[in-house]
């Protein structure tokens, strides 16, 4: 491409670097964002700056949130006796969006990967093993997806807890293998969550 601008050129630069989006996409938005009203322009400009600077990580789930405990670990009225365990925050918005779950959840920010070099250390496990115990939490259930990664991370966890008394359960497969929870649709991960089964008896212990 030849930018007759190098401020035009940077934009389209720096927006092509979005997951999914080339060089000419970037161009389009970056002509779009000139041809609207600034002040549209600066509110995109805020919101990113803020969402940047400002979110945080709940201090007791790892779910994103504007304060440091979420909306969801403040609410009184969740049963903290009732952990679902997700990859990421897209997970908690699917499993959300079916009004279907009054539990707590813990964000482990990814799932253990040694293909991708991602280790137990470089996950969220170790605060939800304290929080496990703190709350003397009764269930918890496995909202992972159907890959070997998530398999794996599964496994990991229900390892160093699996002499407890703590039920384990996964919620129900209709989700297909290899697919990733956020893709799934809303009347699917009701099925899944309200027809969770035990995770025990999928793997033996040693």
């Amino acid at each position: 491409m030849n930018f007759s601008s190098e401020i035009l050129e940077q934009a389209v630069e720096e927006i092509s670097k979005l997951p999914g989006i080339g060089k000419r996409t970037a161009l389009r938005l970056a002509l779009h964002l000139l041809d609207v009203p600034i002040i549209q322009t600066e509110n995109l400009t805020k919101a990113l700056s803020n969402l940047v600077n400002e979110i945080k990580h709940c201090k007791i789930c790892n779910n994103l949130s504007d304060t440091d405990i979420c909306h969801v670990c403040s609410n009184i009225y969740r049963d903290d006796k009732i952990i679902c365990v997700v990859e990421d925050i897209r997970d908690v918005m699917a499993i959300e969006s079916t009004h279907q779950y009054t539990g707590k959840y813990h964000v482990l920010g990814g799932k253990i990967s040694p293909m991708e070099g991602i280790s137990p250390a470089d996950l969220c496990i170790t605060p939800l093993l304290k929080r496990i115990k703190e709350q003397k939490v009764e269930e918890i259930i496995f909202a992972l997806s159907a890959t070997i990664e998530g398999d794996t991370t599964m496994f990991y966890i229900y390892k160093i807890l699996g002499d407890t008394d703590i039920k384990f359960t996964t919620i129900a497969r209709g989700i297909g293998i290899g697919e990733e929870l956020e893709y799934t649709d809303e009347l699917t991960l009701i099925r899944s969550i309200q027809n969770r089964i035990p995770y025990h008896q999928n793997i033996k212990k040693d």
